[in-house]
């Protein structure tokens, strides 16, 4: 059996580093693993309970849900926004966390990675992500962590996937996650 890992960009810029790291991490699936990027969260509109009843729902908001919740885990590749993360993330969270307690992220493994240009990378970012996942009711694995300094930088030098550095965290925060998914199956 496969196990599934949805992965949600929080950039929306095309050859964004952070769309970079989530492409090499496809690549570098563990075996048994498949990770399918979920496009699209810049289509979805802002986060509104008015339009979040049956039959209202906007159709690009579930089919976020609908990707996220057929998947075993979840990873989130995300740069810092003014040190924190960007609103089309912060939006897809909210989407999926609804309803509060049953949302399509509600017990999935999750793992939080990205970049950012400063000397952290972007790891307020990264925690604001992991603070916003866990409140909606997802199982954040704390220690599974990837934080590129000056990515866009780095990544201009060498793609991810030919930085061996950048490769082997990528691989071990991939295999925390697929086994944190295997366990909670």
């Amino acid at each position: 059996m496969t196990t599934t890992i949805a992965v949600l960009v929080g950039s929306l810029r095309s050859g964004a580093s952070n769309r970079a790291l989530a492409e090499a991490a496809v690549a570098l699936a563990p075996e048994g693993t498949e990770l399918r990027i979920v496009d699209g969260l810049g289509d979805v509109p802002f986060y509104n309970e008015d339009v979040d009843q049956p039959g209202t729902v906007p159709a690009t908001a579930q089919a976020l849900r609908d990707a996220v919740g057929a998947a075993d885990a979840v990873l989130v590749a995300t740069p810092e926004h003014n040190g924190t993360i960007p609103a089309v993330l912060k939006n897809a969270i909210d989407w999926l966390s609804r309803p509060f307690g049953a949302g399509a992220v509600s017990g999935l493994p999750t793992a939080v990675i990205g970049g950012a240009h400063g000397q952290y990378g972007g790891v307020w970012a990264q925690d604001e992500a992991r603070k916003a996942l866990g409140i909606a009711g997802a199982a954040v694995i704390a220690d599974a962590t990837l934080s590129v300094a000056n990515s866009s930088g780095r990544f201009a030098e060498a793609a991810p996937l030919e930085d061996p550095e950048i490769t082997a965290a990528l691989t071990s925060v991939l295999g925390a996650l697929a086994d944190a998914a295997r366990t909670a199956a």
